[in-house]
């Protein structure tokens, strides 16, 4: 269990009653700010719903300000135009620095569902960049199905491992760029592939022209997903 405690912004439920939960997980060199602005747009769906947005646990290596879940000093977005049984260590490198820091993520979901008593069933994940690449690391391996996760602009890292290490299939659905010069959008069809193989409930939505971000189709489509499951 990680000792390091996750904290950020808040949105609370519109209604006032809180049924279900969202956490957003921010990109590389951001933190919860960056994300939390989403909410008051997806709670005009989701109005039962609240929202956090943690900062990641370590300094970015690359920003003063910012954030990270892991390091990408070994990345380039080559590696993610490359077929999976190719990808090169660098990659994999990646792979290991998401895993090693699941655990803060892992007990903020513990403690949140505790704080609202509510069961990860009313619990979803929605993640831009890497925090799509910590998203799709925990959801799979956490031992409680969540209700869904959205992944904008991200990566499934770690799929030659994936199919031994599954222990709940929660629903995906991916939103991407097709013109993102940063994750391109073959990671996403890369992840795709990979959890169709594996027995996911996982969608695709490639939004054309898209460079590496989030546009008003992306967050209408993210909202009906997150409608339909946190119902």
């Amino acid at each position: 269990m990680s000792n390091i405690t996750l904290e950020g912004p808040t949105f609370p439920a519109a209604s006032g009653n809180t049924k279900s939960i969202v956490i957003l997980l921010h990109g590389y060199g951001a933190d919860g700010n960056d994300l939390i602005g989403l909410a008051p747009e997806l709670a005009k769906f989701l109005p039962d719903t609240v929202f956090y947005a943690p900062n990641a646990p370590h300094p970015c290596e690359m920003s003063p300000f910012g954030r990270q879940w892991f390091s990408l000093a070994s990345y380039d977005p080559e590696f993610l135009r490359r077929d999976a049984d190719t990808m090169p260590a660098a990659l994999k490198a990646l792979a290991e620095g998401a895993r090693e820091n699941t655990a803060s993520l892992a007990g903020f979901i513990g403690e949140v569902l505790a704080a609202h008593q509510l069961t990860a069933a009313n619990l979803a994940l929605v993640g831009f960049s890497q925090g799509t690449m910590m998203a799709l690391q925990l959801g799979p391996r956490h031992g409680d199905k969540l209700a869904g996760i959205v992944g904008f602009s991200g990566a499934l890292l770690g799929n030659d491992t994936l199919a031994g290490e599954i222990v709940s299939r929660p629903p995906v659905t991916l939103i991407h760029g097709s013109a993102d010069p940063v994750v391109p959008i073959q990671a996403s069809r890369m992840a795709l592939t990979a959890l169709k193989e594996n027995g996911f409930d996982v969608t695709l939505h490639e939004r054309p022209g898209l460079p590496h971000g989030i546009d008003g189709e992306g967050l209408t489509i993210a909202a009906d997903f997150l409608k339909k499951h946190l119902s």
